[in-house]
Protein backbone atom coordinates (compact mmCIF):
# COMPACT_ATOMS: atom_id res chain seq x y z
CA UNK A 1 0.00 0.00 0.00
CA UNK A 2 1.51 3.32 -1.15
CA UNK A 3 -0.41 6.53 -0.73
CA UNK A 4 0.33 9.14 -3.37
CA UNK A 5 -0.91 12.73 -3.40
CA UNK A 6 -0.33 15.70 -5.68
CA UNK A 7 1.80 18.36 -3.98
CA UNK A 8 1.19 21.85 -5.33
CA UNK A 9 4.60 23.07 -4.16
CA UNK A 10 6.55 20.47 -6.16
CA UNK A 11 3.88 20.19 -8.90
CA UNK A 12 4.03 16.40 -8.85
CA UNK A 13 2.32 13.37 -7.38
CA UNK A 14 4.55 12.13 -4.56
CA UNK A 15 4.57 9.19 -2.17
CA UNK A 16 3.00 10.28 1.10
CA UNK A 17 5.07 9.42 4.16
CA UNK A 18 3.91 11.14 7.37
CA UNK A 19 6.42 12.97 9.54
CA UNK A 20 5.46 10.77 12.50
CA UNK A 21 4.77 7.09 11.69
CA UNK A 22 1.10 6.22 12.13
CA UNK A 23 -0.02 9.83 12.55
CA UNK A 24 -1.11 12.52 10.10
CA UNK A 25 -1.43 16.24 10.81
CA UNK A 26 -3.81 18.08 8.46
CA UNK A 27 -4.72 21.77 8.36
CA UNK A 28 -7.17 23.13 5.85
CA UNK A 29 -8.56 26.63 5.47
CA UNK A 30 -12.05 27.04 6.79
CA UNK A 31 -14.48 29.90 6.47
CA UNK A 32 -14.03 33.63 6.51
CA UNK A 33 -17.39 34.14 8.16
CA UNK A 34 -18.60 37.28 6.38
CA UNK A 35 -21.51 35.66 4.54
CA UNK A 36 -23.45 32.50 3.86
CA UNK A 37 -21.42 29.47 2.74
CA UNK A 38 -21.10 29.09 -0.99
CA UNK A 39 -20.71 25.88 -2.92
CA UNK A 40 -16.92 26.26 -3.20
CA UNK A 41 -16.57 26.28 0.59
CA UNK A 42 -18.56 23.08 0.90
CA UNK A 43 -16.81 21.30 -1.96
CA UNK A 44 -13.47 22.01 -0.26
CA UNK A 45 -14.70 20.70 3.09
CA UNK A 46 -16.04 17.51 1.47
CA UNK A 47 -12.75 16.93 -0.38
CA UNK A 48 -10.70 17.13 2.81
CA UNK A 49 -13.29 15.09 4.68
CA UNK A 50 -12.81 12.34 2.07
CA UNK A 51 -9.05 12.62 2.56
CA UNK A 52 -9.43 12.36 6.33
CA UNK A 53 -11.74 9.36 6.11
CA UNK A 54 -9.39 7.56 3.75
CA UNK A 55 -6.37 8.20 5.96
CA UNK A 56 -8.36 6.87 8.92
CA UNK A 57 -9.37 3.81 6.92
CA UNK A 58 -5.65 3.28 6.28
CA UNK A 59 -5.30 3.25 10.08
CA UNK A 60 -3.59 6.59 10.54
CA UNK A 61 -4.43 8.67 13.57
CA UNK A 62 -5.45 11.95 11.93
CA UNK A 63 -5.43 15.33 13.67
CA UNK A 64 -7.48 17.82 11.67
CA UNK A 65 -7.43 21.58 12.28
CA UNK A 66 -9.81 23.81 10.32
CA UNK A 67 -9.70 27.51 11.15
CA UNK A 68 -12.38 30.16 11.36
CA UNK A 69 -11.39 33.65 10.18
CA UNK A 70 -13.65 35.76 12.40
CA UNK A 71 -11.91 39.14 11.98
CA UNK A 72 -11.35 40.50 8.49
CA UNK A 73 -11.86 43.58 6.31
CA UNK A 74 -14.93 42.02 4.68
CA UNK A 75 -16.52 41.19 8.03
CA UNK A 76 -16.06 44.78 9.23
CA UNK A 77 -17.37 46.19 5.95
CA UNK A 78 -20.47 44.01 6.01
CA UNK A 79 -21.19 44.90 9.62
CA UNK A 80 -20.75 48.60 8.85
CA UNK A 81 -23.19 48.26 5.94
CA UNK A 82 -25.83 46.89 8.31
CA UNK A 83 -25.80 50.26 10.12
CA UNK A 84 -26.22 52.27 6.91
CA UNK A 85 -29.30 53.49 5.02
CA UNK A 86 -28.61 51.21 2.04
CA UNK A 87 -28.60 48.00 4.06
CA UNK A 88 -29.83 45.13 1.88
CA UNK A 89 -31.61 42.21 3.45
CA UNK A 90 -30.37 38.67 2.85
CA UNK A 91 -31.29 35.37 4.53
CA UNK A 92 -30.72 35.86 8.23
CA UNK A 93 -29.41 39.42 7.88
CA UNK A 94 -29.66 41.62 10.98
CA UNK A 95 -29.74 45.40 10.89
CA UNK A 96 -27.27 47.24 13.14
CA UNK A 97 -25.31 44.07 13.78
CA UNK A 98 -21.94 44.22 15.53
CA UNK A 99 -19.10 42.63 13.56
CA UNK A 100 -18.53 39.91 16.15
CA UNK A 101 -22.22 38.96 16.18
CA UNK A 102 -22.28 38.83 12.38
CA UNK A 103 -19.20 36.61 12.32
CA UNK A 104 -20.64 34.23 14.90
CA UNK A 105 -23.99 34.02 13.11
CA UNK A 106 -22.36 33.05 9.83
CA UNK A 107 -20.05 30.63 11.59
CA UNK A 108 -23.14 28.74 12.74
CA UNK A 109 -24.44 28.66 9.15
CA UNK A 110 -21.21 27.03 8.02
CA UNK A 111 -21.40 24.45 10.79
CA UNK A 112 -25.00 23.66 9.88
CA UNK A 113 -24.05 23.13 6.22
CA UNK A 114 -21.05 20.97 7.14
CA UNK A 115 -23.15 18.82 9.48
CA UNK A 116 -26.04 18.46 7.04
CA UNK A 117 -23.69 17.19 4.34
CA UNK A 118 -21.81 14.76 6.57
CA UNK A 119 -18.53 16.66 6.92
CA UNK A 120 -16.87 15.31 10.05
CA UNK A 121 -16.09 17.84 12.75
CA UNK A 122 -12.33 18.61 12.87
CA UNK A 123 -10.20 17.71 15.85
CA UNK A 124 -10.13 21.42 16.62
CA UNK A 125 -11.55 24.54 14.98
CA UNK A 126 -9.70 27.62 16.27
CA UNK A 127 -10.88 31.20 15.76
CA UNK A 128 -8.44 33.88 14.71
CA UNK A 129 -9.54 36.24 17.48
CA UNK A 130 -8.47 33.68 20.08
CA UNK A 131 -4.81 33.65 18.99
CA UNK A 132 -3.60 37.24 19.07
CA UNK A 133 -0.60 36.52 21.38
CA UNK A 134 0.66 33.80 19.00
CA UNK A 135 0.39 36.27 16.13
CA UNK A 136 2.39 38.89 18.02
CA UNK A 137 5.11 36.32 18.70
CA UNK A 138 5.32 35.36 15.02
CA UNK A 139 5.56 39.00 13.93
CA UNK A 140 8.36 39.61 16.43
CA UNK A 141 10.23 36.57 15.10
CA UNK A 142 9.98 37.93 11.57
CA UNK A 143 11.12 41.42 12.56
CA UNK A 144 14.03 39.91 14.48
CA UNK A 145 15.08 37.89 11.43
CA UNK A 146 14.92 40.90 9.14
CA UNK A 147 11.82 39.78 7.20
CA UNK A 148 9.25 42.27 8.55
CA UNK A 149 9.11 45.94 9.46
CA UNK A 150 6.73 48.51 11.00
CA UNK A 151 5.08 50.71 8.39
CA UNK A 152 7.06 53.71 7.23
CA UNK A 153 4.04 56.05 7.60
CA UNK A 154 3.47 55.46 11.34
CA UNK A 155 0.08 53.90 10.61
CA UNK A 156 0.69 51.06 13.06
CA UNK A 157 0.78 48.52 10.25
CA UNK A 158 3.51 45.86 10.10
CA UNK A 159 4.53 44.34 6.74
CA UNK A 160 6.33 41.26 5.49
CA UNK A 161 9.28 42.26 3.33
CA UNK A 162 8.86 40.02 0.29
CA UNK A 163 12.26 40.89 -1.20
CA UNK A 164 13.97 39.76 1.99
CA UNK A 165 12.86 36.17 1.31
CA UNK A 166 14.42 34.79 -1.86
CA UNK A 167 11.92 31.90 -2.00
CA UNK A 168 8.89 34.18 -2.25
CA UNK A 169 6.73 33.05 -5.15
CA UNK A 170 7.91 29.44 -5.24
CA UNK A 171 4.54 27.90 -4.30
CA UNK A 172 2.87 29.42 -7.35
CA UNK A 173 6.08 29.65 -9.44
CA UNK A 174 5.95 33.40 -9.91
CA UNK A 175 8.64 36.09 -10.01
CA UNK A 176 8.20 39.02 -7.64
CA UNK A 177 8.56 41.59 -10.39
CA UNK A 178 5.65 39.99 -12.28
CA UNK A 179 3.29 40.25 -9.30
CA UNK A 180 0.79 43.03 -8.66
CA UNK A 181 0.93 45.00 -5.45
CA UNK A 182 -0.78 43.60 -2.36
CA UNK A 183 -4.20 45.22 -1.96
CA UNK A 184 -4.47 44.77 1.81
CA UNK A 185 -3.21 48.21 2.97
CA UNK A 186 -2.20 51.67 1.75
CA UNK A 187 1.07 51.24 -0.15
CA UNK A 188 2.47 54.52 1.22
CA UNK A 189 3.79 52.76 4.29
CA UNK A 190 5.45 49.91 2.35
CA UNK A 191 8.99 49.43 1.09
CA UNK A 192 7.56 47.53 -1.87
CA UNK A 193 3.93 47.54 -3.08
CA UNK A 194 3.96 43.72 -2.93
CA UNK A 195 4.73 43.62 0.80
CA UNK A 196 1.71 42.28 2.66
CA UNK A 197 0.24 43.19 6.03
CA UNK A 198 1.04 41.13 9.11
CA UNK A 199 -0.64 43.62 11.44
CA UNK A 200 -3.10 46.38 10.61
CA UNK A 201 -3.13 49.49 12.76
CA UNK A 202 -6.50 50.64 14.04
CA UNK A 203 -8.10 53.18 11.69
CA UNK A 204 -10.55 55.97 12.44
CA UNK A 205 -14.12 54.79 12.09
CA UNK A 206 -13.36 51.13 12.87
CA UNK A 207 -15.02 49.63 15.96
CA UNK A 208 -12.88 49.75 19.08
CA UNK A 209 -13.77 46.11 19.67
CA UNK A 210 -12.00 45.20 16.41
CA UNK A 211 -8.54 46.04 17.73
CA UNK A 212 -6.08 44.62 20.23
CA UNK A 213 -3.07 46.17 21.95
CA UNK A 214 0.28 45.28 20.42
CA UNK A 215 3.93 46.42 20.49
CA UNK A 216 3.16 48.37 17.29
CA UNK A 217 -0.02 50.00 18.51
CA UNK A 218 -3.67 48.97 18.63
CA UNK A 219 -4.81 46.99 15.63
CA UNK A 220 -5.75 43.59 14.27
CA UNK A 221 -4.01 40.75 12.44
CA UNK A 222 -3.59 40.41 8.71
CA UNK A 223 -5.42 37.50 7.09
CA UNK A 224 -2.35 35.50 6.09
CA UNK A 225 -0.73 35.76 9.50
CA UNK A 226 -3.74 34.24 11.24
CA UNK A 227 -3.40 30.82 9.63
CA UNK A 228 0.36 30.56 10.17
CA UNK A 229 -0.02 31.32 13.87
CA UNK A 230 -2.90 28.90 14.41
CA UNK A 231 -1.48 25.93 12.51
CA UNK A 232 1.89 26.27 14.26
CA UNK A 233 0.25 26.34 17.68
CA UNK A 234 -1.70 23.13 17.16
CA UNK A 235 0.30 21.11 14.64
CA UNK A 236 3.81 22.42 15.23
CA UNK A 237 6.40 24.20 13.11
CA UNK A 238 6.29 21.35 10.58
CA UNK A 239 3.26 19.25 9.72
CA UNK A 240 2.06 16.88 7.01
CA UNK A 241 -0.64 18.51 4.87
CA UNK A 242 -1.98 22.02 4.27
CA UNK A 243 -5.15 22.15 2.21
CA UNK A 244 -7.62 24.59 0.74
CA UNK A 245 -9.33 25.74 -2.41
CA UNK A 246 -7.35 26.44 -5.56
CA UNK A 247 -8.26 30.12 -5.32
CA UNK A 248 -6.27 30.38 -2.06
CA UNK A 249 -2.91 29.47 -3.59
CA UNK A 250 -2.15 33.14 -4.20
CA UNK A 251 -1.83 35.32 -2.33
CA UNK A 252 -3.01 33.52 0.80
CA UNK A 253 -1.04 30.29 0.77
CA UNK A 254 1.98 31.83 -0.92
CA UNK A 255 2.13 34.38 1.89
CA UNK A 256 1.52 31.79 4.60
CA UNK A 257 4.39 29.67 3.33
CA UNK A 258 6.75 32.62 2.98
CA UNK A 259 6.18 34.11 6.43
CA UNK A 260 6.28 30.73 8.15
CA UNK A 261 9.44 29.51 6.46
CA UNK A 262 11.07 32.91 6.94
CA UNK A 263 10.38 32.49 10.66
CA UNK A 264 12.35 29.23 10.56
CA UNK A 265 9.47 26.79 10.31
CA UNK A 266 9.47 23.80 7.96
CA UNK A 267 5.70 24.30 7.63
CA UNK A 268 3.69 22.02 5.29
CA UNK A 269 5.19 18.86 3.80
CA UNK A 270 2.36 18.66 1.25
CA UNK A 271 0.13 21.38 -0.21
CA UNK A 272 -3.17 20.02 -1.52
CA UNK A 273 -5.70 22.19 -3.36
CA UNK A 274 -9.19 21.30 -4.53
CA UNK A 275 -10.59 22.60 -7.81
CA UNK A 276 -13.32 25.13 -8.38
CA UNK A 277 -17.04 24.68 -9.05
CA UNK A 278 -18.33 26.21 -12.29
CA UNK A 279 -21.83 26.71 -13.69
CA UNK A 280 -22.32 25.34 -17.20
CA UNK A 281 -18.64 25.83 -17.90
CA UNK A 282 -18.40 29.38 -16.58
CA UNK A 283 -17.05 30.75 -13.32
CA UNK A 284 -19.86 31.33 -10.83
CA UNK A 285 -20.51 35.02 -10.31
CA UNK A 286 -23.26 36.91 -8.52
CA UNK A 287 -22.91 39.73 -11.05
CA UNK A 288 -24.06 37.52 -13.94
CA UNK A 289 -26.51 35.51 -11.83
CA UNK A 290 -25.12 32.02 -12.38
CA UNK A 291 -24.51 31.02 -8.79
CA UNK A 292 -26.08 28.17 -6.86
CA UNK A 293 -25.71 27.89 -3.12
CA UNK A 294 -25.62 24.79 -0.91
CA UNK A 295 -28.96 25.88 0.54
CA UNK A 296 -30.48 26.03 -2.94
CA UNK A 297 -29.08 22.57 -3.76
CA UNK A 298 -30.61 21.20 -0.56
CA UNK A 299 -33.99 22.56 -1.63
CA UNK A 300 -33.68 20.51 -4.82
CA UNK A 301 -32.29 17.25 -3.44
CA UNK A 302 -31.69 15.34 -0.19
CA UNK A 303 -28.35 15.84 1.61
CA UNK A 304 -26.97 12.47 0.48
CA UNK A 305 -27.56 13.40 -3.17
CA UNK A 306 -25.93 16.82 -2.74
CA UNK A 307 -22.95 15.22 -0.98
CA UNK A 308 -22.65 12.66 -3.78
CA UNK A 309 -22.65 15.39 -6.42
CA UNK A 310 -20.13 17.64 -4.65
CA UNK A 311 -17.82 14.74 -3.87
CA UNK A 312 -17.99 12.76 -7.10
CA UNK A 313 -15.14 14.41 -9.02
CA UNK A 314 -11.42 13.99 -8.43
CA UNK A 315 -10.68 16.72 -5.91
CA UNK A 316 -8.19 18.62 -8.10
CA UNK A 317 -10.51 18.82 -11.10
CA UNK A 318 -13.13 21.41 -11.93
CA UNK A 319 -16.65 20.36 -10.90
CA UNK A 320 -19.17 21.74 -13.37
CA UNK A 321 -22.75 22.27 -12.22
CA UNK A 322 -25.50 21.76 -14.81
CA UNK A 323 -29.28 22.00 -14.30
CA UNK A 324 -29.41 18.18 -14.52
CA UNK A 325 -26.48 17.52 -12.16
CA UNK A 326 -28.53 16.77 -9.06
CA UNK A 327 -30.95 14.58 -11.03
CA UNK A 328 -28.03 12.49 -12.25
CA UNK A 329 -26.61 12.27 -8.74
CA UNK A 330 -30.04 11.27 -7.41
CA UNK A 331 -30.29 8.43 -9.93
CA UNK A 332 -26.88 7.14 -8.83
CA UNK A 333 -27.80 7.34 -5.15
CA UNK A 334 -31.12 5.57 -5.77
CA UNK A 335 -29.30 2.67 -7.43
CA UNK A 336 -27.12 2.31 -4.34
CA UNK A 337 -30.02 2.66 -1.90
CA UNK A 338 -32.10 0.23 -3.95
CA UNK A 339 -29.50 -2.47 -3.50
CA UNK A 340 -28.81 -1.83 0.21
CA UNK A 341 -32.54 -1.84 0.99
CA UNK A 342 -33.21 -4.97 -1.07
CA UNK A 343 -30.23 -6.79 0.42
CA UNK A 344 -31.16 -5.87 3.99
CA UNK A 345 -34.66 -7.29 3.47
CA UNK A 346 -33.44 -10.48 1.87
CA UNK A 347 -30.80 -11.11 4.52
CA UNK A 348 -32.94 -10.15 7.52
CA UNK A 349 -34.62 -13.55 7.72
CA UNK A 350 -31.85 -15.58 6.10
CA UNK A 351 -29.56 -17.87 8.03
CA UNK A 352 -26.83 -15.76 9.56
CA UNK A 353 -28.92 -12.61 9.13
CA UNK A 354 -27.08 -9.31 9.15
CA UNK A 355 -24.08 -8.71 11.39
CA UNK A 356 -24.55 -5.03 12.19
CA UNK A 357 -21.10 -4.57 13.65
CA UNK A 358 -19.44 -6.30 10.75
CA UNK A 359 -16.85 -4.47 8.69
CA UNK A 360 -14.92 -6.06 5.90
CA UNK A 361 -12.50 -4.35 3.62
CA UNK A 362 -13.17 -2.25 0.59
CA UNK A 363 -12.51 -3.91 -2.79
CA UNK A 364 -8.93 -3.78 -4.06
CA UNK A 365 -9.92 -1.57 -6.98
CA UNK A 366 -11.53 0.97 -4.65
CA UNK A 367 -8.46 1.02 -2.41
CA UNK A 368 -6.09 1.43 -5.36
CA UNK A 369 -8.15 4.35 -6.65
CA UNK A 370 -8.20 6.15 -3.29
CA UNK A 371 -4.49 5.54 -2.73
CA UNK A 372 -3.82 7.18 -6.10
CA UNK A 373 -4.40 10.85 -5.15
CA UNK A 374 -8.00 10.21 -4.09
CA UNK A 375 -9.31 9.11 -7.47
CA UNK A 376 -12.94 9.23 -6.36
CA UNK A 377 -14.45 8.78 -9.87
CA UNK A 378 -12.67 5.43 -10.20
CA UNK A 379 -13.62 4.53 -6.62
CA UNK A 380 -17.27 5.27 -7.42
CA UNK A 381 -17.04 3.04 -10.48
CA UNK A 382 -15.99 0.19 -8.18
CA UNK A 383 -18.85 1.02 -5.81
CA UNK A 384 -21.43 0.81 -8.59
CA UNK A 385 -19.85 -2.36 -9.96
CA UNK A 386 -20.24 -3.93 -6.51
CA UNK A 387 -23.87 -2.80 -6.37
CA UNK A 388 -24.54 -4.49 -9.72
CA UNK A 389 -22.82 -7.68 -8.56
CA UNK A 390 -24.85 -7.63 -5.35
CA UNK A 391 -28.12 -7.28 -7.21
CA UNK A 392 -27.14 -10.15 -9.49
CA UNK A 393 -26.38 -12.31 -6.45
CA UNK A 394 -29.74 -11.47 -4.87
CA UNK A 395 -31.60 -12.39 -8.05
CA UNK A 396 -29.75 -15.70 -8.19
CA UNK A 397 -30.46 -16.38 -4.51
CA UNK A 398 -26.71 -16.34 -3.67
CA UNK A 399 -27.11 -14.79 -0.24
CA UNK A 400 -23.50 -15.18 0.92
CA UNK A 401 -22.29 -13.22 -2.10
CA UNK A 402 -25.03 -10.63 -1.55
CA UNK A 403 -24.03 -10.31 2.11
CA UNK A 404 -20.39 -9.70 1.20
CA UNK A 405 -21.42 -7.14 -1.43
CA UNK A 406 -23.56 -5.32 1.14
CA UNK A 407 -20.70 -5.18 3.63
CA UNK A 408 -18.34 -3.85 0.94
CA UNK A 409 -20.83 -1.26 -0.26
CA UNK A 410 -21.42 0.02 3.26
CA UNK A 411 -17.66 0.24 3.88
CA UNK A 412 -17.21 2.27 0.70
CA UNK A 413 -20.11 4.54 1.63
CA UNK A 414 -18.51 5.21 5.01
CA UNK A 415 -15.20 6.15 3.40
CA UNK A 416 -16.97 8.56 1.04
CA UNK A 417 -19.10 10.04 3.81
CA UNK A 418 -22.34 8.99 2.15
CA UNK A 419 -23.69 7.27 5.25
CA UNK A 420 -23.34 10.35 7.45
CA UNK A 421 -25.45 13.02 5.77
CA UNK A 422 -28.17 14.52 7.95
CA UNK A 423 -31.50 12.72 7.61
CA UNK A 424 -30.15 10.04 5.29
CA UNK A 425 -27.92 7.90 7.44
CA UNK A 426 -29.29 4.38 7.32
CA UNK A 427 -29.67 2.65 10.67
CA UNK A 428 -29.36 -0.95 9.52
CA UNK A 429 -31.06 -2.40 12.58
CA UNK A 430 -34.07 -0.08 12.26
CA UNK A 431 -34.24 -0.74 8.53
CA UNK A 432 -34.23 -4.48 9.11
CA UNK A 433 -36.80 -4.25 11.88
CA UNK A 434 -39.09 -2.32 9.53
CA UNK A 435 -38.54 -4.95 6.84
CA UNK A 436 -39.50 -7.80 9.18
CA UNK A 437 -42.71 -6.01 10.21
CA UNK A 438 -43.72 -5.14 6.65
CA UNK A 439 -42.95 -8.63 5.38
CA UNK A 440 -45.15 -10.06 8.15
CA UNK A 441 -47.99 -7.80 7.02
CA UNK A 442 -47.47 -8.84 3.41
CA UNK A 443 -47.55 -12.50 4.44
CA UNK A 444 -50.87 -11.89 6.23
CA UNK A 445 -52.14 -10.07 3.15
CA UNK A 446 -51.08 -12.97 0.90
CA UNK A 447 -52.98 -15.36 3.17
CA UNK A 448 -56.06 -13.15 3.03
CA UNK A 449 -55.88 -13.01 -0.76
CA UNK A 450 -55.51 -16.80 -0.92
CA UNK A 451 -58.67 -17.08 1.19
CA UNK A 452 -60.33 -14.47 -1.07
CA UNK A 453 -60.80 -12.21 1.95
CA UNK A 454 -60.46 -9.07 -0.18
CA UNK A 455 -61.61 -6.76 2.60
CA UNK A 456 -58.77 -7.91 4.88
CA UNK A 457 -56.29 -7.74 2.02
CA UNK A 458 -57.30 -4.18 1.17
CA UNK A 459 -57.23 -3.15 4.83
CA UNK A 460 -53.62 -4.33 5.19
CA UNK A 461 -52.63 -2.54 2.01
CA UNK A 462 -54.33 0.68 3.16
CA UNK A 463 -52.64 0.49 6.58
CA UNK A 464 -49.24 0.11 4.97
CA UNK A 465 -49.98 2.96 2.55
CA UNK A 466 -50.93 5.22 5.45
CA UNK A 467 -47.52 4.45 6.97
CA UNK A 468 -45.76 5.43 3.74
CA UNK A 469 -45.20 1.89 2.45
CA UNK A 470 -46.05 1.40 -1.23
CA UNK A 471 -47.09 -2.18 -2.15
CA UNK A 472 -46.84 -3.44 -5.71
CA UNK A 473 -48.17 -6.83 -6.83
CA UNK A 474 -46.19 -8.78 -9.41
CA UNK A 475 -45.89 -12.28 -10.85
CA UNK A 476 -43.48 -13.24 -8.04
CA UNK A 477 -45.68 -11.83 -5.28
CA UNK A 478 -45.90 -8.46 -3.57
CA UNK A 479 -42.95 -6.10 -3.20
CA UNK A 480 -42.76 -2.89 -1.22
CA UNK A 481 -40.89 0.38 -1.01
CA UNK A 482 -41.00 3.54 1.07
CA UNK A 483 -42.82 6.44 -0.51
CA UNK A 484 -40.51 9.39 -1.21
CA UNK A 485 -41.48 12.96 -0.41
Amino acid sequence: MTLRFYDTASAEVRDFVPLVPGKVSLYYCGATVQGMPHVGHIRSAIAFDQLTRWLQYREFRVTVVRNVTDIDDKILAKSAASFGPDFEDEPGAVRNEEWWALAYRYEQEFLKAYDTLGVSRPTYEPRATGHIPEMHALIQQLIGRGHAYPALDDSGDVYFDVRSWDKYGTLTRQKIDDMQGAQDADPRGKKDPRDFALWKGHKAGEPATASWASPWGAGRPGWHLECSAMVTKYLGAEFDIHGGGLDLRFPHHENEMAQSQAAGHGFANFWMHNGMVTYAGEKMSKSIGNTVSPAEMLELAPPRVVRYYLGQAQYRSVLDYQPTSLQEAAAAVERIEGFTTRAARALASAEGGLDFGRHGSVPDGFAAAMDDDLNVPQALAVLHETVRAGNTALTAGELDAARQALVSVNDMLRVLGLNDTAGTAVDEQSNTALGVLVEAQLAARAQARASKDWAASDAIRDTLAAAGVVVEDGPDGASWSLRRG
